[in-house]
Order: structure tokens, then sequence, then C-alpha cells
């Protein structure tokens, strides 16, 4: 199941609020715990890079079902965001994979971006690794098999065609308002509230 909503005016469930809380912020994320939604996220975090796509997947457990969520942010701003449920056994992996493939795609054709995922094996696997798989038919040095071999050529196609894309790794769970958005995204699975 895939859904996807473009932003709303401000004070909507599914739009960004217009300004930051000037609450204190906790260090650490209570999103892992307590499966915040969109709106407890937008009022308890407000640190972080205010522009970007930011994704993020998971898996409960791992591997289980799982969901991953994508916001396109800019200035502070939802641009646009997707999320969406695998009801069968998945892996919170491939669940991240899925979530940089769909925030590349909410971004237009041409414009650039940065597309932050707080898992640093997918952006290892893309930044780093896949260029060497690919020139190795996509082997490994040792020879071993790629693992998420379909997400990881399909991410890799997609990067190689849209160079105007960043993927770069943020630090999970460290009170980044957009990461912690994308996280309760990739979780909406588990609530009766986005």
């Amino acid at each position: 199941m895939e859904c996807r909503e473009k932003s709303a005016s401000p004070g909507s469930s599914s739009g960004a609020s217009r300004s930051r809380p000037k609450t204190s912020k906790p260090k650490r994320s209570a999103t892992v715990n307590n499966n915040l939604t969109l709106a407890e996220v937008l009022d308890r975090f407000g640190d972080g890079p205010a522009d970007g796509v930011f994704t993020d997947g998971s898996s409960v457990p791992n591997p289980g079902p799982g969901g991953w969520g994508s916001v396109y942010v800019s200035k502070g701003e939802v641009v646009d965001q997707a999320y969406g449920h695998h009801e069968e056994e998945t892996t919170n992996n491939r669940m991240e994979l899925t979530a940089i493939i769909e925030g590349i795609k909410l971004v237009p054709a041409g414009e650039e971006a940065v597309v932050y995922t707080d898992s640093n094996l997918a952006a290892r696997t893309i930044n780093e690794w896949a260029e060497g798989w690919a020139r190795n038919g996509w082997r490994r040095k040792n020879n071993a098999p790629v693992a998420n071999l379909d997400l990881v050529q399909e991410l890799y196609d997609l990067t190689k065609a849209r160079p105007e894309i960043t993927i770069r790794w943020i630090r999970a769970h460290s009170g980044s308002r957009w990461n912690e958005y994308a996280d309760a995204l990739s979780t909406a699975w588990q609530r009766d509230t986005l």
C-alpha cells in the first residue's frame, strides 16, 4: 500500500507548522518508543536542516511488517510527502532503500536537492559501493551477492539519472525535526492517526 499527500495549509494535520515551538527540545527522539503522530513530531522537534528530502524506513520486528516515509521540505515547509506499508515480511534495510527511492521521486526533475537518510548503510551503499558492484556485474568484491539487489539497482539507476540529487546520512533520533517526521511517516501504519 502506498499513500501520497500533497502538503496542506498550515494548521492542518499533514502540513508543516509555520513556527518552531519555543519549548526546549529533548536530545533524543521519542518516536522510537512512543510512535508519535506527525502533529506530535512538529510540536516536539525543531532542530536540523530546513530544506531537503528526509526519508526513513522501519520494520517491526526486523524482519517483519514494515513501512517507509519520505517528506520533501523547503524553507521549513512540507512541499510533498509519501509513505507506504508492506504487510508481508520485509526488513528495515528494504524499507530504508524504498524510502530513498520514493523520496527522490518527490523532487521535480532537474531540481537540486539533498536526500537525507538515517541509514548509514543505505547512504554508503549508493555513495561508496554501488558503482563498483555495477562494474563487477552486481557482485561484491568477495563475489558474494548484493543484498536487496532489486532496490539497490533501482536506486543506483535513479541517482545516475538524477545527478542533481545528493544522498547524505543524518543521525537517527537526534531531534532533527524532518528526520523525526519521516520516522513518523514510516511507522504510520501502526497508528490510527497520521
